[in-house]
């Protein structure tokens, strides 16, 4: 059980949309639920009267059709939600986008700001999409983008979605073959870019990636670029067209929206592809929305009065889940490039400027923040934030207390995590609950999770794997050019027949009912057998102030299995034998014996995947021989000939 860090008032509770929901619940149903754990025992054990609820609590605009006819749950793959439901996607998004306050607003580093009002913003969608049709997209089309996080890439995403096409996004910051390994498996009619990008202050041009992914993807038609931090210029690829220019002179009065089916694709996501190219998985509309809006909306409080800014780029699901925010009536604060230049303060003054009230980051980010002792509550007035959301890795003991210590005390911490696969959450916060230290507050709403031992059977308190039991609407409609469906059987049920294994490794707390992230289970290290997340050793070398940064593998040696870990210092400290003891006498005292790695090195830079993921499956793969496929996939990939070197020079 974790150190209790914040617990929610009487009043926060009690005016928090999921209480509201919880009370409309009870109104619905004839139930008396007074607690998270009573309204999400129903919601996995009715889930299909819980789908209904949220559909209703909301005012989904569009056809609910006539409900399920069997509450018999088919395989996993075949679930039929919502049969004969219709609803489009784009009318439910935009339905607070009128009037002239803000929609969104977008900072571009220090460089460039810029106010979209709530009508400009459904202009601009409507007229991208009539300018889509008149170009001849059509329903089941590919419109794909390769774009930095600009207020043009959510209307881009949110015109695809109103016409029936399908969207992809790519960053500008991965490079052309990342892009083309993503976005070439599904042919794109339109491609969605822009002149140039900036990042810590300085402008660089798209010019040669654009030309080299156009070259490559023979099925587009059209380019669209969006003036940003080029020169005003064109890139010279065939078929080029100014955004502006594009969708021009349309009248968008009485703009129709068509309703489509639950089978309605909206998003195409991508894996990280540091295994072989990349996964492209398809997933619905409807699902998404019904799942966004429960996330959003619901176990994220987030409402008109809210301003939410996340950290994130186009090529990560987070964008997708920020960009969602407008459904909830919210304005979204759109943030591109290094959120710590000129200094750590740099987006924190925005947040203090345009009174964000929920803001979104990464563990890595406030690992950074932690390390070199910058602490935002010292530097900024931070009173309208009430919220803040953390994702992308495990966070260390000590970064969850800095954000109580080092950000605002009074704080709702919202940490989630779920992934690409679902383009949602397992995992993820409420206000009717305290906040643990490094426990996810609570399993999702209408997510049947749990975990699981080799055996297939339910484990608390130790780890394990994570499994969803029962289908939920936002899982992949399928994998595109995956007709079988082999691949999407082998990604998620050959290990547990009939059964969702995500690939993380957990522990469910069961006085708490909290979850904790312990790694990839793909990377649990086994030393003597011994199951060991690496995240419990990220966890306490991390914590340490001459480390930056660090990552751990399995070897096989001599019939076992030896930990190696590898460290990148903080500038001004040295790799010495008084620094590798302090390391493992923090392994053996704060972890155990076992934790503590067999060798160590000191390395100068940790491969990452475009999401600022670690990769231990590749380090992994050169030091038991394997070979290292795909190193487009990372967004450092030289960093892997340092591993090379370390394996080759090792003697025993």
């Amino acid at each position: 059980m974790g150190k209790l860090l914040w617990t929610p008032s009487k009043e926060q509770k009690e005016n928090s949309v999921i209480w509201k929901y919880l009370q409309f619940v009870n109104k619905e149903t004839g139930n008396h639920f007074s607690d998270y754990p009573q309204l999400y025992d129903w919601s996995v054990n009715e889930p299909i009267k819980f789908w209904e609820t949220i559909w209703d609590f909301f005012d989904i605009i569009g056809e609910k059709g006539e409900g399920f006819s069997t509450k018999e749950v088919p395989e996993f793959r075949k679930m039929n939600w919502f049969p004969g439901a219709r609803l489009n996607y784009t009318e439910n998004m935009l339905r607070y986008m009128d009037g002239d306050s803000d929609g969104i607003v977008f900072y571009g580093e220090n460089v460039v700001e810029k106010h979209l009002s709530r009508k400009e913003v459904k202009r601009q969608v409507l007229s991208f999409a009539l300018a889509l049709k008149n170009a001849g997209v059509k329903q089941g089309d590919i419109v794909a983008a390769y774009m930095p996080n600009l207020p043009e890439t959510v209307i881009g995403m949110l015109a695809t979605a109103s016409i029936g096409a399908i969207w992809c996004s790519c960053a500008t910051d991965v490079g052309s073959q990342v892009a083309i390994d993503r976005i070439g498996q599904i042919g794109p009619k339109v491609l969605l870019t822009v002149d140039g990008y900036y990042y810590k202050g300085k402008p660089f041009n798209c010019e040669t990636n654009i030309k080299e992914i156009v070259d490559a993807i023979d099925t587009i038609e059209k380019v669209v670029v969006v003036p940003f931090a080029g020169e005003g210029t064109l890139p010279t690829v065939r078929d080029t067209i100014p955004y502006e220019t594009f969708i021009g002179g349309y009248n968008t009065d009485g703009f129709v929206y068509e309703k489509y089916p639950f089978s309605q694709p909206l998003v195409i996501m991508f894996s990280s592809g540091t295994t072989g190219k990349p996964k492209c998985m398809v997933q619905s509309a409807m699902g998404l929305l019904l799942n966004q809006l429960k996330e959003l909306g619901i176990q994220s409080d987030l409402t008109r009065e809210d301003k939410l800014l996340y950290i994130t780029t186009c090529s990560w699901m987070m964008w997708n889940w920020q960009a969602a925010s407008v459904g909830t009536g919210a304005t979204l604060v759109l943030y591109d490039g290094n959120p710590s230049y000129p200094d750590n303060g740099a987006i924190w003054r925005i947040l203090e400027k345009e009174k964000v009230t929920v803001f979104g980051l990464s563990a890595s980010y406030i690992h950074m923040l932690l390390n070199q002792g910058y602490s935002p509550m010292k530097e900024v007035d931070l009173s309208t934030l009430k919220e803040i959301s953390q994702t992308g890795s495990a966070l260390s003991d000590a970064g969850w207390d800095y954000v109580y210590s080092d950000i605002k005390k009074d704080l709702f911490f919202n940490s989630i995590a779920g992934g690409t696969d679902i383009n949602g959450c397992f995992a993820i916060a409420n206000l009717l609950k305290p906040v643990y230290g490094s426990e996810l507050q609570s399993a999702g709403l209408g997510m049947k999770i749990n975990c699981f031992d080799d055996n297939a059977k339910p484990i608390r308190d130790v780890e394990g794997e994570l499994v969803c039991e029962f289908p939920v609407p936002c899982m992949p409609l399928k994998f595109w050019n995956d007709e079988s469906g082999e691949r999407y059987f082998n990604a998620y049920f050959d290990v547990f027949p009939g059964i969702w294994r995500h690939g993380d490794f957990v522990i469910f707390h069961e006085k708490t009912g909290g979850v904790s992230f312990c790694g990839r289970s793909d990377s649990v290290l086994k030393p003597s057998g011994v199951r060991i997340g690496t995240a419990e050793i990220y966890n306490q070398v991390e914590k340490l102030p001459e480390v930056e940064d660090s990552l751990a593998i399995g070897q096989d040696h001599n019939g076992d299995q030896r930990v190696i870990l590898f460290v990148k210092l903080n500038d001004g400290f040295e790799w010495n034998e008084e620094l590798i003891k302090k390391i493992k006498t923090t392994l053996r005292v704060n972890a155990s014996p076992r934790h503590v790695p067999a060798l160590m090195y000191e390395v100068k830079d940790i491969p990452k995947t475009m999401n600022g993921k670690k990769v231990e499956s590749a380090v992994t793969n050169i030091f038991n021989g394997k070979d290292v496929t795909n190193r487009s996939a990372l967004q450092n990939p030289e960093s892997l000939d340092i591993y090379i070197a370390l394996k080759n020079a090792l003697t025993d």
